[in-house]
């Protein structure tokens, strides 16, 4: 039988066929996992981006962690999993949850860790550098974002973005970053970095567009004025279909004015019956009779 020629494969394709065949075997793939370190792997994954990295000293440190062993699926074993000790041999599908329950007890520790001094400075350095995007709004000259929650609570609301500059919230453009948890950044982070930062806030934006028409700007209060022309025909036409009387003071002064119309002609005073009085009436002679 004839020898074929070995065939070169370049490095790059090689390894590329290697990930497919892991793709294929779920049991190596969970090894490769649990026998990284958690957190740099954690850390390193798409869209944990706005994560910063708790140290080891408050993670072993049981009074931080006080009462979250309530709020998650095999806390030991997602604890040891984190912290790297972890030893159980288990099957695929508990290694994923022990996983998943991982991942979520280190996003609560997150939550409490960035309110500290050491993690209120790492997350500091990640907002000078940007690493939680710009703020979208134009008049805001791309002013750093900082994540936040809406709710302390998990499973409640996923994380926003918070400009400090026009004091308003927006929403991730990364739809990794859009269905992160916010309650593993909290209500009040923000706010706590620029009171113990207070050099760092900006000054408030106090521009704001301005709509023209071909350089003239728009009359604010004739836009109001239709606005609120609007508002009111709404108004009636949800309390006709409701079957509800009911009249604006506009109407009623627009009634009172038509009813000093028709009666101004009754309070003008009548001149024939005037008396004259005084000075002004003629001068009679007294003949004694």
């Amino acid at each position: 039988m004839p020898s074929h020629p070995p065939i070169n494969v370049p490095r790059h394709v090689a390894e590329n066929l290697r990930s497919l065949s892991l793709a294929f075997h779920p049991d190596s793939i969970s090894k490769y996992r649990f026998d990284r370190p958690f957190i740099p792997q954690f850390i390193s994954s798409r869209g944990n981006e706005y994560f910063c990295e708790i140290d080891e000293e408050y993670l072993t440190d049981r009074f931080n962690l006080t009462g979250l062993n309530t709020e998650v699926q095999y806390y030991q074993y997602a604890l040891d999993l984190i912290t790297d000790v972890f030893d159980l041999d288990a099957d695929d599908d508990l290694r994923e949850q022990i996983e998943k329950s991982a991942r979520h007890l280190y996003g609560l520790v997150h939550a409490r860790y960035i309110v500290t001094t050491r993690g209120l400075a790492k997350m500091l350095d990640k907002y000078k550098k940007g690493d939680f995007g710009k703020c979208p709004r134009v008049l805001c000259d791309q002013h750093p974002l900082l994540p936040m929650g809406q709710s302390d609570l998990p499973n409640q609301k996923t994380v926003k973005l918070y400009c400090a500059k026009c004091e308003d919230i927006y929403n991730p453009k990364s739809s990794r970053h859009a269905s992160i948890d916010g309650s593993y950044f909290g209500t009040s982070f923000h706010n706590i970095l620029f009171q113990v930062y207070p050099a760092l806030v900006p000054e408030k934006s106090i521009r704001r567009y301005e709509p023209r028409v071909y350089g003239f700007r728009v009359h604010a209060s004739a836009a109001l004025a239709r606005w609120q022309d609007a508002r009111r025909e709404d108004m009636r036409e949800r309390l006709h279909h409701a079957n509800i009387d009911a009249t604006f003071v506009e109407d009623s002064e627009d009634e009172e004015y038509e009813f000093d119309d028709d009666n101004e002609d009754d309070d003008k005073p009548d001149i024939s019956k005037e008396v004259v009085v005084g000075d002004q009436a003629p001068a009679r002679m007294d003949m004694g009779v």
